[in-house]
Formats: structure tokens, C-alpha cells, sequence
């Protein structure tokens, strides 16, 4: 027992020497260049193939991508991968390196890769939609602008930074007749929606309770929310908006009522120079501190030996070479040391209560220091039996007869959109579907609804800020 204990121990850590010169140990990390995006692994079922040829029936619907961050890229292999139903027609972002990057790769002209976003509205509509992944604070003026040129609009979330922005963009899209879908992909994956089914179906009977974790990952929380954009809130906005609207969205979705009252508690419990260890003395940067190679949250550690697959975020203007990521971690944020060596004032752990209509019950958990990330973790009890759902599978007991089912919803298995567990995959291709037939119903949260998701988060962060039950 005790070997396997140790063994298991060092695993991670097994090449480290803690004494070593932190500056030695970095120039000797190498990255392996291969591509970290997962792949598919087995054929879809002959039933998955069915479903998938109705998708190939509509038109190809085109549109212009604003913003070439990570999730404008991401979304873009829809197009890649399905070229006979979406065309990328044009791209617009500040860092000429990303915007070059994603319209070289569909052979636009140059004439259609802008700098200015500003530009694209300036001219005649020529596209059927467009897809907003730029920065949250940009997002209300970009989607007014472009729903009033009569652009069907895939936004990524948050909707917005306010609650008024939010307000205007439902508003905007109302008033041009167009359709909306926000980000909120977590709904759109078979596993969601085989929740919602076995929920709608009367299965577990009335829902009393959900009970709900996000567990965001250690090292994940250090890079988007201690170290990258959005780890101060006034350049951003509050983290349970950046990070958590996908699961307060999950629960008024499941919940299907209007909440009533709502509380939250939660604060940056961690990641401040108080718990600095005293063995990292006066260290900023990670790469100057003695223990580096036993820090969790050193960025040697995270950017070139675990989790080489954020190296394009630390490298946004060029490509992610291991000299150039080498130079930004010396240079830039990334490389920071996350115990009062950055300006972060987001919080690490809250959670929420809410009560509804009928008198039914919801907790949510946003957690940094968690393992696993972002594999949601959910509990729906009801009067005549209850799911457990780990992110994969869902469990059904049944308390009439002590039945017990196990559900694996089967994903699409010829894409590489296998983000949030291949919801980024269904939310596209519902998005372009509703857009080629014209029909709305494809979209799973109206802009009335997720309006109706945000006006949660809003609230719960008042009731955290201002200590106090908020009435919704």
C-alpha cells in the first residue's frame, strides 16, 4: 500500500528539483508541438448519421466573425468541418496575428480581414450573420450595431457586463426582427437535454432541489482569473457573470419557474499575499522563485509541462513557439506570481441560494480549487425520485419502485467541437440551422430567457456585495 501510495504521489512532480535554479529548469522545459485539441475517437452510431443529414438539407448560411480569440477559433471549425452549411465570409480583430491567422485559413481576401469591426458596420449587409467572441465589455455595443443592420447574431456569454446593456441588446433584436443565440451551450449537448427530457417526462415528479457544482479547476482559476482577462472585475466584470452565468443559466432551465429570492456569499479567499508560501520570499514572477517546481499554480508548471494547450492565450499576436512563450511568461502577465503579484480582485469560491414561485429550493457552488474543470457536478431531487449527473452520465432512482437507470447520451463523434463536453459543437449547428430555415425554435434559450439567466446573476451579485436577500 505504501508504494502504490507513493507512487501515486509523485507522479506529477516525479522530475522536479525543488533546488534547483528556477531560471535552469525553465530553459530546459521543452512543449510537444502536436495539436491538443481532443479528437474523436469512434464512428458515430448509424442513428447519430440519420440525425446529422437533416442538418445537411438547409442552405449554407454565411458570416463574419468578430473577434479571433480562442472561441471565435473555436467555432470557426464548424465551418472547417461542415463547409456546406457555414462560410466564414470576413473576420475583424485588433491583433493583426489572430485575425490573419483564422481568415488565411478560408482564403479571404484582404479586403474582407478588418481591424475595426466598425468597419464592417459601415457598409451594406453581406453576410447572414454574425458571431460576437470578442471581449465581454464590447459585446452590447457590437450586438446593437449589428442587429440594427439586420445581422442574426451568435453571441458569445455573458450577454453583457449590465443588466442594462443586456436590457438593450433584447431590446435591439426585437426591434430588427432578428434571431439571437447566447452561448449558453451547456443546454444544447444530449446530455442537458436528456436531463430536461427525464425532468419534463415526470420521472423524479415535482423538483424540489437542485444542487449544483462547478468546480473550475486550480489551474484554470489561476490563468483566466488570477493571472488573464478576467481577473479584475473592473476591466471585465464579477467573476459569477464571466465564469458561472452557464450554470445559473442550467438551473433556471431545469427549475423551469421564476425565482423569487435569491443569496450569495463568496469572496477572494485565496489568492492574495497573505498566503504567500514563505519559501517564495520576495518573489513577483514565478520564474524567479525558489519553488517553482512545487508551486501548483507556477506558470512553468501550468504553461509548458501540463497544460500546453493555453499557450495560444499567453501568445495572442504571434505563434505560440517555446521561445515566444518563454519571453511572455518573463515579460507578461502569465508569468506573475498569483500571491499578490497581480492586480486580481475576483472572487475565487461563492455560492448561491435561491427559492422559487412554488417554494422549490437551488444551491449553486463556483469552486477554484477543484481537480476537474468545469465538469459540472448536479443533483436534481424530486418527489418521486432524484438524478445524479456527473457531466458524462446520469443516474435515475426511482423511489416508487427502487428501479435504478443509467443514462449515457451519445455524442457526435466526427468533430473536433467537443468543448463543454461537444456542446459547442450543437450549439453551432443549431444556430446556423435556425438561421438557414428561418426558424427560431432551434435556439433553446429565446433572448427573453437568457435575459431572464442573466437577471439571476445580476441579482446574486447584489445580494453578495450589499450582504442581503434580493427579491428578483
Amino acid at each position: 500500500m505504501n508504494s502504490l501510495i507513493q507512487k501515486i504521489k509523485g507522479t506529477k512532480h516525479q522530475q522536479q528539483q525543488p533546488e534547483q535554479s528556477s531560471k535552469e529548469n525553465f530553459d530546459d522545459i521543452d512543449i510537444d508541438h502536436k495539436d491538443y485539441k481532443h479528437q474523436a475517437t469512434s464512428e458515430p452510431s448509424e442513428a447519430i448519421k440519420q440525425e446529422e443529414k437533416k442538418y445537411d438539407q438547409a442552405r449554407q448560411i454565411s458570416i463574419i466573425v468578430i473577434g479571433c480569440g480562442n472561441r471565435g477559433y473555436v467555432y470557426t471549425v464548424y465551418a472547417k468541418e461542415r463547409p456546406n452549411r457555414l462560410k466564414v465570409v470576413a473576420v475583424a480583430d485588433p491583433i493583426k496575428f489572430r485575425r490573419e491567422k483564422i481568415g488565411g485559413s478560408f482564403n479571404l481576401p484582404q479586403d474582407q480581414i478588418y481591424e475595426n469591426w466598425k468597419d464592417i458596420v459601415a457598409k451594406d449587409k453581406f453576410a447572414d450573420a454574425v458571431l460576437i467572441s470578442s471581449p465581454d465589455v464590447y459585446h452590447a455595443e457590437q450586438a446593437v450595431a449589428f442587429a440594427n443592420k439586420g445581422y442574426n447574431i451568435l453571441l458569445e456569454k455573458p450577454m453583457a457586463t449590465s443588466l442594462e446593456d443586456c436590457k438593450r441588446i433584447v431590446a435591439a433584436v426585437k426591434a430588427n426582427n432578428v434571431i439571437l443565440a447566447v452561448c449558453h451551450v451547456l443546454r444544447y449537448t444530449p446530455y442537458t437535454q436528456k436531463i430536461k427530457q427525464l425532468i419534463d417526462s415526470g420521472r423524479i415528479g415535482k423538483v424540489l432541489n437542485i444542487t449544483h457544482l462547478e468546480p473550475v479547476g486550480y489551474f484554470h482559476a489561476a490563468h483566466s482569473y488570477v493571472r488573464g482577462n478576467w481577473s479584475v472585475e473592473e476591466k471585465s466584470s464579477f467573476m459569477l457573470l464571466t465564469k458561472s452565468c452557464h450554470d445559473l443559466d442550467l438551473i433556471h432551465y431545469f427549475m423551469g419557474e421564476h425565482c423569487k429570492k435569491i443569496s450569495s456569499f463568496g469572496s477572494l479567499s485565496y489568492f492574495k499575499k497573505e498566503n504567500k508560501p514563505k519559501e517564495a520570499g520576495d518573489a513577483k514572477s514565478c520564474l524567479e522563485c525558489p519553488i517553482v517546481d512545487r508551486c501548483p499554480y507556477s506558470a512553468k508548471t501550468i504553461y509548458l509541462q501540463y497544460y500546453p494547450w493555453k499557450r495560444e492565450v499567453v501568445v495572442p499576436d504571434k505563434e505560440p513557439t517555446l521561445q515566444n512563450v518563454k519571453s511572455a511568461l518573463v515579460d507578461g502577465p502569465y508569468g506573475r506570481c498569483v500571491y499578490g503579484g497581480c492586480d486580481n480582485n475576483v472572487v475565487d469560491q461563492q455560492v448561491v441560494n435561491l427559492e422559487f414561485d412554488s417554494g422549490n429550493t437551488a444551491s449553486f457552488s463556483m469552486v477554484s480549487f477543484t481537480q476537474e474543470m468545469c465538469v459540472r457536478k448536479i443533483v436534481i431531487h424530486g418527489s418521486h425520485g432524484q438524478l445524479k449527473c456527473d457531466g458524462y452520465t446520469i443516474d435515475y432512482d426511482d423511489f416508487s419502485m427502487g428501479d435504478k437507470e443509467i443514462f449515457k447520451p451519445e455524442m457526435v463523434a466526427d468533430t473536433r467541437l467537443t468543448g463543454h463536453n461537444g456542446a459547442d459543437y450543437y450549439l453551432v449547428r443549431s444556430f446556423v440551422y435556425a438561421v438557414a430555415t428561418n426558424d427560431p425554435s432551434q435556439i433553446l434559450s429565446s433572448a427573453d430567457d437568457t435575459l431572464q439567466s442573466h437577471l439571476l446573476v445580476f441579482n446574486a451579485e447584489q445580494s453578495r456585495k450589499e450582504e442581503r436577500v434580493v427579491k428578483c
